[in-house]
């Protein structure tokens, strides 16, 4: 069954039922409710919504994005992800307005969102003075710092660097945590973090899990060859199993990840914020040997933009399908959007609806 569609719909409703008025900084204004959770087990499936279908490949080059520390949109155009292009474009149009009124010369005519998007990738002036986008995610994600860092000479801190050598070292730890919300650098950013910080639990797995985990890799009960001639078990046929999953190196832990959100575009951010912590969450257990576990969403003001109500309300009406699957070729630090396999997607059509940036 799949559940999280389920959830997703349900969430909808809710808004739909309960959100009040709120007006914000796009000034699209929505309806907004406040605390919510999403939790799916990833044993059920890739986390990827099936009532309606997902820009698959846009989710996986933004998080690819992340993880590499970039800050600069050219990546993300160079690899068919638009969805931060117009955040570059405020920068471009402050510009534009400023030069405007200050240059004594011809102001050259004003370049569309597209235009500036296609130069950005041509152009390394036009990538350095607006594809970047100011110390957020990656930035964060690999290369923390502070002023005091930096007037000491210290070299910025990567936080998924040493969550994975804490998961290696330390993994029952309560400070598997890396955090994108850097107070001192929130002035630098196009926009601060929506999606703020994400925390890692892991627990060890019993000897019936990795028994199963054992037996889907081998196709066989490795239970059979600890009999004896007459057809009873030998006396320890546990340990003899134990000894032989030890040896193909079968997962001992289990891993969750727990992310926070202070801000939901529920319509079209969240479902693209619950496929990209899913995916991180299979990159990170791939990268410890561990078994991806439960993934969970903290969410703080989770709205619906007035220009999405009818879209929501055409999502809730359809019925879920089975998740899909996935298949990660590449590790955390060098893999690239199509080293991440999608297997088995069904989906209701795409429902189109504005961005407010």
């Amino acid at each position: 069954m799949n559940n999280l569609d389920t959830q997703y719909q349900a969430l909808l409703q809710d808004i739909l039922d309960n959100g009040v008025k709120k007006e914000d900084r796009t000034g699209t204004g929505t309806i907004s409710v406040f605390g919510r959770q999403i939790r799916h087990k990833m044993s059920e499936g890739f986390p990827l919504l099936t009532t309606k279908k997902m820009a698959w490949k846009v989710m996986v080059t933004e998080l690819a994005w992340f993880l590499r520390g970039d800050t600069n949109i050219k990546f993300l155009v160079e690899n068919g992800c638009n969805i931060w292009n117009g955040d570059a474009y405020k920068n471009f149009e402050k510009w534009y307005e400023h030069m405007s009124k200050t240059t004594p010369f011809e102001v050259p005519r004003k370049l569309t969102q597209e235009e500036l998007a296609k130069a950005i990738c041509l152009d390394e002036w036009h990538a350095k003075q607006f594809g970047d986008l100011g110390p957020i995610y990656g930035k964060q994600w690999r290369d923390w710092n502070s002023s005091e860092r930096e007037f000491e000479g210290l070299a910025g801190i990567d936080q998924i660097q040493n969550l994975i050598n804490d998961l290696k070292t330390n993994p029952d730890s309560r400070r598997l945590m890396v955090n994108a919300w850097n107070v001192g650098e929130l002035n630098q950013m196009v926009l601060p973090p929506c999606h703020y910080g994400f925390q890692v639990y892991t627990r060890e797995l019993s000897w019936d899990e990795r028994h199963v985990i054992l037996k889907s890799r081998t196709n066989e009960d490795p239970l059979k060859y600890s009999r004896l001639d007459n057809g009873d078990y030998d006396q320890h046929p546990k340990e003899m199993t134990t000894k032989w999953m030890n040896e193909l190196n079968i997962p001992t832990r289990a891993i969750s990840l727990m992310w926070n959100q202070r801000s939901v575009d529920t319509f079209l951010g969240l479902p693209f914020n619950i496929a990209s912590y899913g995916l991180l969450l299979m990159m990170l257990a791939d990268e410890v040997n561990m078994v991806p576990d439960e993934l969970i969403g903290n969410l703080g003001d989770v709205h619906l933009y007035s220009n999405h109500i009818e879209q929501a309300k055409e999502q809730i009406g359809r019925e879920p399908m089975k998740l899909p699957t996935v298949h990660i070729r590449d590790g955390i630090y060098s893999f690239m959007p199509d080293d991440v396999i999608l297997e088995n997607y069904e989906s209701h059509p795409a429902i189109k609806a504005p961005l407010s940036n």
